[in-house]
């Protein structure tokens, strides 16, 4: 399969913000925060788990992460699940950061050069150009986004958003 334009990464990430906007319309901090059965992770934990990948997307593209080492250590792949409401970060904040890490990574994906996009980096033992691994970084976002639509159910929101 070919790898996506810029624009077409763009589009994406774009179009990932639009879903989790929608999934979070009307909740409240407190919705976001009630934990599914089993092993999964709370709503905001899955918006958080969003963002805290665009950091290592705007790195790939050279960029400075716009989140702390401690925030990350909340919502990175493999951390707790939020338990109680001091841990997580505000849902209204996680939103604002989702609409500046998509202003940033626009911004950096339109000044990107064909050198920084086809560098080839190591994701565990597989070798990856830095353009592979922001579309595999998209990929994520979209199976985490296709969970929040069972977590806004889970938090009492018995619609139909689409």
């Amino acid at each position: 399969m070919p790898c996506p334009t810029l624009e077409m990464l763009i589009d994406d990430f774009s179009a990932t913000v639009f879903i989790v906007k929608r999934q979070t319309d009307g909740l409240t901090h407190a919705e976001s925060l009630i934990q599914p059965p089993l092993r999964g992770n709370c709503l905001n934990w899955v918006v958080g788990h969003i963002v805290c990948r665009r950091n290592e997307a705007l790195e790939r593209l050279g960029e400075s992460p716009f989140w702390d080492p401690a925030t990350i250590a909340i919502y990175i792949t493999g951390s707790d699940p939020i338990k109680e409401r001091s841990q997580a970060l505000p849902l209204e904040r996680l939103l604002d950061d989702l609409d500046e890490s998509q202003q940033r990574l626009e911004a950096a994906l339109k000044s990107a050069k064909d050198e920084t996009l086809e560098r080839v980096i190591q994701i565990g033992e597989q070798s990856v150009t830095v353009r592979e691994r922001l579309a595999g970084l998209h990929w994520h976002e979209t199976y985490h986004s296709g969970q929040l639509e069972l977590l806004r159910q889970l938090a009492g929101k018995n619609d139909k958003i689409f």
